[in-house]
């Protein structure tokens, strides 16, 4: 799918054939903003930050190509980024929204795995936003580890230049960064890289246990200079290569707003670093802060790149929810997991793949244990929505083919399910499917999806509000009062 070439960004007055746009109420960072189209890397930039319009993925005759390959997102940070444009009182850009994350960025009470690392399920329901159609949802759980967790060999890898000197950049990734300390045992290691003008080793690795040793070099740090961040990766890797747990959780954890603009620095090089060293067995987790010059679209592409995952962090309960209450997530039980949905096309006419724009897989690629896709962490769930135009008797949807790698194996391994047939009422359905329908409804709204019918934020509310028995931290009951904040602001 070719990607939008769509860039607002006040550097636009140095480029010819750009016009001017007339402010929008409230835009915040938008207050300014100009248009243009050019050939090159395609992004969206208002006020600086940066980010890769994928479109949205159309409905697909079956009779023409019933497979649908894809790769996961385990991601999340879509969601809380929105939630930081709104507390600015920010308009949302469309460009910023990415549905699956929407949804991922939420547990789902699906049932935990037995013998594999993972479990899988599935469901139908009639589509709240248009009845003639079907709503499939396959949601995944990685296993619990009850408490056997692997050693981790963890690089702190911090940037403090000086775009990151603001309470919403630095001071809230040292108190991120002081909450993952806390979880660390003796059995831990973790060291400490900083970047600004050069790169510096704050912290050699040392013990988890040694946690005062460890917040004081994180209160230490102070934010100047301009950002050799291909440079401090490449160093972090290093790192964690000399340190390298067998069997371990080791992992590169970098806090950034992504302005590299030192050394290696475009998202083609980065990405090609991080896949350099993926095969070592060493994951990346990327923490975005702040906007204003935010380069999520380079953040989110060479975490996909880098087996690891990528997040926002917009306030301290985020904090608290990444470094503590998921703080098993750190820890991958699948690698490279890709689904394979295959249609019946006596019983479905076309169908849709909300979301996941960006990790859609040619149809090949799925038995391609070469192929990169995502990795799921431990507890985690993940969520893939479509959206079905029925025939005029629907029987069987089809099935579902999933591979994932286990931790340390090169060869993936193939599990398979028939697709649910129950086409329950949305209303009969379960809570699962009614939260992750609200999810998906309140992107597509964001979005200005050209598939979102008849859909209004009262109907988000509505099937939101009535799916929150399961919310083991709350984050349900928050999510009930952002859309009335978010449909306010848009």
């Amino acid at each position: 799918m070719k990607n939008i070439c769509l860039t607002l960004t006040i550097a636009a007055l140095l480029i010819n054939s750009c016009s001017e746009l007339e402010p929008e109420p409230n835009d915040g960072l938008y207050s300014k903003s100009f248009a243009c189209c050019n050939g090159g890397e395609s992004g969206f930039t208002g006020g600086g930050d940066q980010y890769t319009d994928f479109g949205e993925n159309p409905f697909i005759k079956a009779a023409e190509d019933p497979l649908s390959t894809f790769g996961i997102d385990a991601d999340g940070a879509s969601y809380s980024n929105m939630r930081g444009y709104e507390s600015d009182g920010y308009r949302i850009p469309t460009e910023a929204v990415r549905v699956e994350e929407f949804i991922n960025y939420f547990n789902f009470d699906y049932p935990n795995p037995t013998t594999e690392n993972v479990s899988l399920n599935s469901e139908t329901s009639v589509c709240p936003w248009n009845n003639e159609h079907y709503l499939l949802r396959i949601g995944i759980k990685g296993k619990d580890l009850n408490g056997d967790r692997p050693p981790a060999n963890f690089v702190f890898l911090i940037d403090v230049s000086g775009s990151m000197d603001r309470e919403d950049k630095i001071d809230v990734l040292k108190s991120g960064f002081k909450r993952l300390a806390e979880q660390l045992s003796d059995k831990d290691r973790v060291a400490i890289v900083t970047y600004s003008g050069k790169v510096d080793v704050a912290l050699r690795s040392v013990e988890g246990s040694e946690t005062k040793k460890i917040k004081n070099a994180i209160d230490d740090l102070m934010a100047g200079g301009s950002t050799a961040g291909g440079a401090a990766l490449k160093m972090a890797y290093e790192i964690a290569e000399e340190n390298y747990i067998e069997g371990g959780n080791n992992r590169i954890v970098l806090g950034t707003d992504g302005d590299f603009n030192v050394g290696v620095s475009s998202t083609e090089e980065l990405i090609e670093m991080v896949q350099n060293f993926r095969d070592l067995g060493i994951f990346l987790t990327i923490c975005g802060v702040g906007h204003g010059n935010l380069n999520e679209s380079m953040m989110e592409q060479v975490a996909n790149k880098g087996d690891g995952n990528y997040e926002y962090i917009d306030n301290g309960d985020q904090i608290y929810k990444v470094f503590v209450q998921e703080y098993d997530k750190f820890f991958t039980v699948a690698k490279d997991a890709k689904i394979q949905v295959t249609f019946d096309s006596k019983s479905v006419d076309s169908y849709r793949l909300i979301g996941y724009e960006n990790r859609v897989l040619e149809n090949a690629e799925f038995e391609k244990d070469t192929v990169d896709a995502g990795e799921i962490g431990a507890t985690q769930t993940i969520t893939a929505l479509y959206q079905v135009i029925p025939q005029q008797e629907p029987h069987s949807f089809g099935s579902m083919e999933f591979r994932y790698k286990r931790p340390g194996e090169a060869q993936s391994r193939l599990l398979s399910m028939a697709l649910d047939n129950s086409r329950n009422s949305f209303e009969a359905s379960s809570e699962n499917m009614r939260f992750a329908a609200s999810l998906a409804g309140l992107g597509m709204l964001l979005k200005n999806s050209d598939y979102k019918g008849d859909l209004d934020f009262d109907d988000v509310r509505r099937w939101g509000n009535n799916a929150r028995s399961y919310d083991p931290y709350g984050f349900r009951d928050d999510y009930i009062e952002l859309i009335e904040k978010v449909r306010n602001l848009n």
